[in-house]
Protein backbone atom coordinates (compact mmCIF):
# COMPACT_ATOMS: atom_id res chain seq x y z
CA UNK A 1 0.00 0.00 0.00
CA UNK A 2 2.76 2.42 1.19
CA UNK A 3 4.69 1.79 -2.23
CA UNK A 4 1.52 2.98 -4.18
CA UNK A 5 1.06 6.21 -2.34
CA UNK A 6 5.05 6.72 -2.64
CA UNK A 7 4.99 6.31 -6.58
CA UNK A 8 1.83 8.29 -6.65
CA UNK A 9 3.40 10.86 -5.21
CA UNK A 10 6.59 10.81 -6.94
CA UNK A 11 4.91 10.93 -10.08
CA UNK A 12 3.08 14.11 -9.22
CA UNK A 13 6.56 15.29 -7.76
CA UNK A 14 8.44 14.84 -10.80
CA UNK A 15 5.78 16.48 -12.94
CA UNK A 16 5.49 19.35 -10.71
CA UNK A 17 9.69 19.55 -11.34
CA UNK A 18 9.40 19.57 -15.08
CA UNK A 19 7.11 22.87 -14.62
CA UNK A 20 9.29 24.46 -12.13
CA UNK A 21 6.98 23.98 -9.23
CA UNK A 22 6.49 21.57 -6.17
CA UNK A 23 3.74 19.72 -4.62
CA UNK A 24 1.65 21.86 -2.37
CA UNK A 25 0.30 20.15 0.96
CA UNK A 26 -2.96 19.77 -0.36
CA UNK A 27 -1.99 18.00 -3.18
CA UNK A 28 0.33 15.36 -0.59
CA UNK A 29 -3.01 15.07 1.21
CA UNK A 30 -4.80 14.31 -1.71
CA UNK A 31 -2.53 11.41 -2.71
CA UNK A 32 -2.59 10.08 1.13
CA UNK A 33 -6.89 10.35 1.17
CA UNK A 34 -8.41 7.19 1.52
CA UNK A 35 -4.82 5.02 0.88
CA UNK A 36 -3.62 5.47 4.80
CA UNK A 37 -0.80 7.47 5.55
CA UNK A 38 2.85 7.80 5.55
CA UNK A 39 5.17 8.82 8.48
CA UNK A 40 4.66 13.05 8.78
CA UNK A 41 7.77 15.04 7.97
CA UNK A 42 8.96 15.81 11.87
CA UNK A 43 8.79 11.72 12.05
CA UNK A 44 11.43 11.81 8.76
CA UNK A 45 13.25 14.82 9.97
CA UNK A 46 14.24 13.08 13.02
CA UNK A 47 14.89 9.88 11.06
CA UNK A 48 17.15 12.07 9.70
CA UNK A 49 15.54 11.18 6.37
CA UNK A 50 14.62 13.83 3.72
CA UNK A 51 11.45 15.65 4.49
CA UNK A 52 9.13 18.89 4.00
CA UNK A 53 8.66 22.01 6.48
CA UNK A 54 5.07 21.78 6.97
CA UNK A 55 2.68 23.37 9.50
CA UNK A 56 3.80 21.35 11.66
CA UNK A 57 7.45 21.25 11.07
CA UNK A 58 7.12 25.06 11.24
CA UNK A 59 4.73 25.10 14.53
CA UNK A 60 7.29 23.74 16.35
CA UNK A 61 10.15 25.93 15.15
CA UNK A 62 8.04 28.93 16.29
CA UNK A 63 7.96 28.05 19.78
CA UNK A 64 11.27 27.55 20.17
CA UNK A 65 12.00 31.26 17.81
CA UNK A 66 9.88 32.73 20.74
CA UNK A 67 11.56 31.19 23.70
CA UNK A 68 14.97 32.38 22.59
CA UNK A 69 13.54 35.89 21.34
CA UNK A 70 12.87 36.47 25.27
CA UNK A 71 16.24 35.08 25.64
CA UNK A 72 17.94 37.26 23.78
CA UNK A 73 15.94 40.27 25.81
CA UNK A 74 16.47 38.96 28.99
CA UNK A 75 20.22 38.23 29.02
CA UNK A 76 22.55 39.17 30.52
CA UNK A 77 20.65 41.59 32.84
CA UNK A 78 18.04 38.73 34.37
CA UNK A 79 19.75 35.56 34.11
CA UNK A 80 17.44 33.71 35.71
CA UNK A 81 14.42 34.51 34.11
CA UNK A 82 16.59 34.68 30.73
CA UNK A 83 17.61 30.93 31.76
CA UNK A 84 14.16 29.98 32.06
CA UNK A 85 13.12 30.54 28.30
CA UNK A 86 16.28 28.88 27.25
CA UNK A 87 14.69 25.84 29.23
CA UNK A 88 11.25 26.32 27.03
CA UNK A 89 13.10 25.35 23.93
CA UNK A 90 13.87 21.92 25.46
CA UNK A 91 17.50 22.02 25.21
CA UNK A 92 19.16 19.63 27.42
CA UNK A 93 22.35 20.33 29.39
CA UNK A 94 24.31 19.39 32.65
CA UNK A 95 24.18 22.26 34.29
CA UNK A 96 26.56 25.51 34.06
CA UNK A 97 25.23 26.60 30.34
CA UNK A 98 25.52 30.23 28.84
CA UNK A 99 24.82 31.41 25.12
CA UNK A 100 26.11 35.25 24.94
CA UNK A 101 23.06 37.13 23.26
CA UNK A 102 22.21 36.94 20.30
CA UNK A 103 21.71 33.38 20.08
CA UNK A 104 19.71 31.61 17.28
CA UNK A 105 18.73 28.24 17.13
CA UNK A 106 15.90 26.36 15.53
CA UNK A 107 14.18 23.66 18.08
CA UNK A 108 16.46 23.94 20.82
CA UNK A 109 14.61 20.04 21.82
CA UNK A 110 17.84 18.86 19.00
CA UNK A 111 20.44 19.85 21.07
CA UNK A 112 22.27 18.09 24.26
CA UNK A 113 25.21 20.14 25.92
CA UNK A 114 27.66 19.19 28.42
CA UNK A 115 28.84 20.88 31.59
CA UNK A 116 30.55 24.19 31.41
CA UNK A 117 29.35 25.57 27.95
CA UNK A 118 30.04 29.20 26.72
CA UNK A 119 29.15 30.43 23.68
CA UNK A 120 29.97 33.85 22.65
CA UNK A 121 27.56 36.15 20.25
CA UNK A 122 25.71 35.38 17.66
CA UNK A 123 26.20 31.86 17.59
CA UNK A 124 23.64 29.64 15.26
CA UNK A 125 22.83 26.44 15.79
CA UNK A 126 20.42 24.94 12.81
CA UNK A 127 19.27 22.18 14.93
CA UNK A 128 17.30 19.97 12.68
CA UNK A 129 19.79 17.38 12.94
CA UNK A 130 20.58 16.69 16.92
CA UNK A 131 23.42 18.38 18.01
CA UNK A 132 25.62 16.57 20.61
CA UNK A 133 28.67 19.02 22.90
CA UNK A 134 30.77 17.06 25.20
CA UNK A 135 31.75 18.76 28.25
CA UNK A 136 34.27 22.21 28.62
CA UNK A 137 33.20 23.76 25.11
CA UNK A 138 33.79 26.96 24.37
CA UNK A 139 32.70 28.67 21.07
CA UNK A 140 33.95 32.24 19.88
CA UNK A 141 31.89 34.88 18.32
CA UNK A 142 30.22 34.12 15.01
CA UNK A 143 30.23 30.40 15.40
CA UNK A 144 27.48 28.22 13.44
CA UNK A 145 26.53 24.59 13.19
CA UNK A 146 24.51 23.65 10.01
CA UNK A 147 22.68 19.77 10.56
CA UNK A 148 20.79 21.72 8.00
CA UNK A 149 20.81 21.32 4.08
CA UNK A 150 19.44 21.31 0.98
CA UNK A 151 19.57 18.50 -2.39
CA UNK A 152 22.29 19.52 -4.62
CA UNK A 153 20.27 18.93 -7.96
CA UNK A 154 17.75 22.16 -8.77
CA UNK A 155 15.11 19.71 -9.04
CA UNK A 156 15.33 17.38 -6.59
CA UNK A 157 15.80 20.74 -4.48
CA UNK A 158 12.96 22.57 -5.84
CA UNK A 159 11.10 19.66 -4.33
CA UNK A 160 11.31 21.73 -1.12
CA UNK A 161 12.99 18.69 0.52
CA UNK A 162 15.32 19.26 2.97
CA UNK A 163 17.46 17.10 5.67
CA UNK A 164 19.45 17.79 8.84
CA UNK A 165 22.40 15.15 9.84
CA UNK A 166 23.74 15.32 13.21
CA UNK A 167 26.72 17.35 14.62
CA UNK A 168 28.71 15.83 17.69
CA UNK A 169 31.61 18.00 19.66
CA UNK A 170 33.29 16.41 21.82
CA UNK A 171 34.78 17.14 25.71
CA UNK A 172 37.30 20.27 25.99
CA UNK A 173 36.94 22.07 22.64
CA UNK A 174 37.55 25.10 21.82
CA UNK A 175 35.89 26.62 18.15
CA UNK A 176 37.40 30.23 17.26
CA UNK A 177 35.26 33.06 15.90
CA UNK A 178 33.48 33.11 12.93
CA UNK A 179 33.61 29.18 11.80
CA UNK A 180 31.38 26.79 10.41
CA UNK A 181 31.04 23.49 10.63
CA UNK A 182 28.47 21.26 8.41
CA UNK A 183 26.50 18.37 8.73
CA UNK A 184 27.46 15.15 9.51
CA UNK A 185 30.87 16.56 11.57
CA UNK A 186 32.24 14.82 14.27
CA UNK A 187 35.23 17.16 16.25
CA UNK A 188 37.40 14.92 18.69
CA UNK A 189 38.14 15.61 22.18
CA UNK A 190 40.64 18.35 23.64
CA UNK A 191 41.22 20.11 19.62
CA UNK A 192 41.08 23.53 18.47
CA UNK A 193 39.59 24.92 15.34
CA UNK A 194 40.74 28.01 14.12
CA UNK A 195 39.16 31.45 13.39
CA UNK A 196 36.96 31.28 10.20
CA UNK A 197 37.66 28.02 9.65
CA UNK A 198 35.14 25.97 7.54
CA UNK A 199 34.51 22.31 8.56
CA UNK A 200 33.97 19.77 5.58
CA UNK A 201 35.48 16.71 7.27
CA UNK A 202 35.56 14.74 10.56
CA UNK A 203 38.41 16.57 12.85
CA UNK A 204 40.46 14.04 14.96
CA UNK A 205 40.84 14.43 18.94
CA UNK A 206 43.58 16.67 20.19
CA UNK A 207 44.67 18.64 17.10
CA UNK A 208 44.67 22.06 16.09
CA UNK A 209 43.40 22.28 12.87
CA UNK A 210 42.44 25.50 10.32
CA UNK A 211 41.08 26.25 7.17
CA UNK A 212 38.55 25.90 4.55
CA UNK A 213 38.56 23.16 4.39
CA UNK A 214 39.52 22.75 7.76
CA UNK A 215 42.45 20.30 8.08
CA UNK A 216 44.71 19.22 11.35
CA UNK A 217 47.95 21.42 11.21
CA UNK A 218 49.44 19.73 14.24
CA UNK A 219 48.84 17.66 17.49
CA UNK A 220 48.79 19.60 20.69
CA UNK A 221 51.23 18.14 23.15
CA UNK A 222 52.62 18.44 26.74
CA UNK A 223 54.34 21.14 25.86
CA UNK A 224 51.60 23.07 24.89
CA UNK A 225 50.18 23.72 28.65
CA UNK A 226 53.16 26.19 29.43
CA UNK A 227 51.61 28.92 27.12
CA UNK A 228 48.62 31.06 27.13
CA UNK A 229 49.14 32.58 23.67
CA UNK A 230 52.39 31.55 20.94
CA UNK A 231 55.69 32.14 22.99
CA UNK A 232 54.33 34.32 25.66
CA UNK A 233 54.55 31.69 29.25
CA UNK A 234 52.16 31.75 31.90
CA UNK A 235 53.90 33.52 35.18
CA UNK A 236 54.57 31.56 38.18
CA UNK A 237 50.91 32.49 39.81
CA UNK A 238 49.02 31.26 36.97
CA UNK A 239 50.80 28.35 36.63
CA UNK A 240 50.48 27.30 40.20
CA UNK A 241 46.74 27.63 39.53
CA UNK A 242 46.58 25.59 36.01
CA UNK A 243 48.79 22.38 38.32
CA UNK A 244 46.30 22.86 41.31
CA UNK A 245 43.34 22.44 39.08
CA UNK A 246 44.81 19.62 36.83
Amino acid sequence: MQKVILDEFLHVTENRMNSNLFCSMKEIDFIYAGKGKLMDNRERRDKGMAYISDDAVIEEQKKAKYAIRQYNQCMPFEPEKGMKYLEETGILHKGSMYFEPPFHCEYGSHIEIGDNFYANAYCTMLDVGKITIGDNVLFGPNVSLYTAGHPIHPQSRNSTYEYGIPITIGNNVWIGGSCVVLPGITIGDNSVIAAGSVVTKDIPSGVIAAGNPCKPIREITEEDRRYYFKDRVFDDEAWAVINKNS
